[in-house]
């Protein structure tokens, strides 16, 4: 991360003149206080200006790939990652050989490297985007999965009378269960449960 020093009457300004040189908005840097300065006697004899250190922060994009090559430098080093960012999401292909381990049972180790990194970045950024993963195309083929199991589990629900509660999913999958019935008037669904253990149920409608 960039880092540079700068002068100013004041800290405000040593700050406003670091952030005109980076090019960044204030809000992107982080600040630390040299010196705080002294105006003098009757501020003239004796004035020493302020000297602050600011440095870049990196995106939340650039964050979430630094976080995650970390994550994955344990279990499979050699993959690429190609981010892309929306104005809701920032989704990442994991791309490379041997993604089995990285995407695990049913994507269970996908999702929980993906819950990790959105705790990580979001407790560190004012950015609320959600970060998706992805390995191998399985979000793709997931999703066709769901929405099939979805509609067998509406079938059993309305052939049974009772509720049927999915396995637990995170927070994307569970709105694709959601849609893939939204128009099937013969069940309801609703989410219950805590993040990361929160689940879909379909109820037969009355």
């Amino acid at each position: 991360m960039e880092s540079i020093v700068r002068h100013g009457r004041t800290v405000e300004e040593a700050v406003e003149s670091a952030a005109r040189d980076l090019g960044v908005d204030i809000s992107q840097l982080k600040v630390e206080v040299l010196d705080e300065g002294s105006r003098g006697f009757l501020g003239v004899l004796g004035q020493r200006e302020s000297r602050v250190r600011v440095t870049v922060n990196p995106g939340k994009e650039e964050r979430v790939r630094e976080v995650l090559g970390q994550i994955l430098g344990y279990i499979n080093p050699g993959v690429d990652l190609n981010v892309s960012g929306s104005d809701r999401f920032i989704r990442v292909a994991i791309e490379g050989d041997e993604l089995g381990l990285i995407i695990g049972r049913r994507g269970e180790t996908l999702n929980a490297i993906q819950y990790l990194v959105n705790v990580i970045t979001g407790r560190e950024s004012e950015d609320r985007r959600s970060v998706i993963l992805d390995a191998g195309d399985f979000r793709r083929r997931r999703e066709e999965d769901l929405v099939a199991l979805a509609r067998r589990m509406a079938d059993r629900a309305v052939k049974s009378g009772r509720q049927v509660r999915l396995d637990p999913m995170p927070p994307h999958e569970r709105k694709i269960a959601h849609m893939a019935l939204h128009e099937d008037d013969r069940v309801e669904t609703q989410s219950e449960g805590d993040d990361p253990s929160r689940f879909v149920v379909i109820s037969p409608r009355r």
